[in-house]
Protein backbone atom coordinates (compact mmCIF):
# COMPACT_ATOMS: atom_id res chain seq x y z
CA UNK A 1 0.00 0.00 0.00
CA UNK A 2 1.34 3.67 -0.81
CA UNK A 3 0.03 6.95 1.16
CA UNK A 4 0.38 10.23 0.61
CA UNK A 5 -0.98 13.73 1.80
CA UNK A 6 -2.74 16.17 -0.80
CA UNK A 7 -1.24 19.62 0.41
CA UNK A 8 -4.62 21.27 -1.17
CA UNK A 9 -6.49 19.57 1.49
CA UNK A 10 -4.76 19.63 4.09
CA UNK A 11 -5.73 21.76 7.24
CA UNK A 12 -3.05 21.09 9.26
CA UNK A 13 -5.65 19.27 12.14
CA UNK A 14 -2.41 17.01 12.93
CA UNK A 15 -4.95 14.18 13.41
CA UNK A 16 -2.57 11.85 11.11
CA UNK A 17 0.72 12.78 13.04
CA UNK A 18 -1.19 12.09 16.05
CA UNK A 19 -2.42 8.88 14.84
CA UNK A 20 0.52 7.58 13.17
CA UNK A 21 3.78 9.49 14.01
CA UNK A 22 5.74 6.74 11.47
CA UNK A 23 3.61 7.35 8.59
CA UNK A 24 2.95 11.35 8.50
CA UNK A 25 4.79 14.27 10.00
CA UNK A 26 3.82 18.30 10.09
CA UNK A 27 6.27 19.44 7.59
CA UNK A 28 8.04 23.62 7.96
CA UNK A 29 4.94 24.77 5.73
CA UNK A 30 2.82 23.60 9.03
CA UNK A 31 1.10 20.83 6.79
CA UNK A 32 1.21 17.13 7.02
CA UNK A 33 3.23 14.76 4.99
CA UNK A 34 4.22 11.26 4.30
CA UNK A 35 7.35 9.98 5.63
CA UNK A 36 6.79 6.54 3.91
CA UNK A 37 5.80 6.52 0.21
CA UNK A 38 5.39 2.52 1.06
CA UNK A 39 3.70 1.79 3.90
CA UNK A 40 4.88 -1.63 5.68
CA UNK A 41 2.31 -4.34 6.08
CA UNK A 42 1.96 -4.20 9.77
CA UNK A 43 0.89 -0.24 9.39
CA UNK A 44 -1.61 -0.94 6.87
CA UNK A 45 -4.47 -0.58 8.87
CA UNK A 46 -2.99 2.30 11.14
CA UNK A 47 -2.66 4.13 7.55
CA UNK A 48 -6.48 3.36 6.29
CA UNK A 49 -7.79 4.09 10.09
CA UNK A 50 -5.75 7.61 9.70
CA UNK A 51 -7.41 8.25 6.45
CA UNK A 52 -10.60 7.67 7.72
CA UNK A 53 -10.02 10.12 10.63
CA UNK A 54 -8.97 13.09 8.43
CA UNK A 55 -11.46 15.54 8.75
CA UNK A 56 -10.35 16.90 5.07
CA UNK A 57 -9.95 13.57 2.97
CA UNK A 58 -6.19 14.82 2.68
CA UNK A 59 -5.02 11.28 3.05
CA UNK A 60 -4.91 8.83 0.14
CA UNK A 61 -3.86 5.44 0.41
CA UNK A 62 -3.42 2.41 -2.98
Amino acid sequence: MKTKVDPDLCISCAVCTNMAPDLYVMNDDGVAEAIVDTVPADMEDLARESAEECPADAIINE
